[in-house]
């Protein structure tokens, strides 16, 4: 796991941004019209990267699936047997809770699942593992957020994924063998097109349930081409994404 950690975040934006940046500074002199290239590219890119109109457009590129229609959440139940929450990492040892917590993303996705299993009635299956071994799991946070915050009570925990893929497949071993197969998935919207295919390679029924859109108006100055930090952060989330769909089109076939 470190060893492939540290690959994919040197590979991935900002990681190969800043590599090029390194190269540009130590090719100045020996050879400076390569430098000059390297330097473009970095810097090109953490620009690129920074603009809510890039993350914008690279939103609409990923999110495939359109949002559940506010009229279909009381009838869910006709359509799927329960609802799967996606975990989205946590943050470590926050000093306000003494413990563990999901990250503002899998709260989003809780806050959703939520609204619809209030309305529908469906029971929940939370899916998420280890993080690098340390316990709790992403699933149990999520189960314990849910209890809390928002007075839902997950039926089932999966707690042993660390990919999307893995979420699908050990889903499947908890829930296929009690006659579930249609689901309700809940994952950010860029996010669900790579998890309704894996799901249903793992032999289920999808509805898909996107939430937290980012190929909308970005409602920023200037049409959001003025940088902004946040867009940063946005803009690796949506590379990551669409490098971890081309790698499920190669491998998982």
């Amino acid at each position: 796991m470190p060893f492939r950690y540290f690959v994919k975040h040197l590979l991935m934006p900002p990681g190969i941004l800043l590599l090029l940046l390194v190269l540009a500074w130590w090719f100045r002199r020996s050879r400076p019209r390569l430098a000059g290239v390297c330097f473009a590219l970095g810097a090109g890119g953490f620009w690129l990267m920074s603009l809510p109109v890039a993350v914008q457009w690279g939103a609409k590129a990923l999110e495939r699936e359109p949002p559940l229609a506010r009229e279909e959440w009381a009838t869910l139940a006709q359509r799927a047997d329960a609802i799967i929450v996606l975990g989205a990492g946590r943050e470590r040892g926050d000093l306000a809770w003494g413990a563990d917590q999901p990250t503002g993303v899998a709260l989003e996705r809780e806050r959703y699942a939520a609204r619809l299993a209030k309305a529908s009635g469906l029971p929940i299956l939370t899916s998420g593992g280890l993080h690098y071994g340390t316990p709790p799991s992403e699933a149990r946070l999520m189960a314990d957020s849910l209890r809390d915050d928002f007075g839902v009570t997950v039926r089932w925990q999966e707690e042993r994924s660390r990919t999307t893929w893995e979420n699908a497949q050990f889903s499947a071993e908890v829930l296929l063998p009690e006659g579930v197969k249609r689901v309700v998935v809940v994952t950010q919207a860029w996010h669900m097109p790579r998890a309704v295919w894996s799901f249903q390679k793992a032999g289920f029924e999808v509805v898909a349930a996107p939430m937290g859109f980012l190929g909308v108006d970005n409602a920023r100055p200037l049409a959001g081409w003025i940088p902004e930090f946040k867009s940063v952060w946005q803009s690796g989330m949506l590379l990551n994404e669409a490098a971890g769909q081309i790698g499920y089109s190669l491998f998982y076939r």
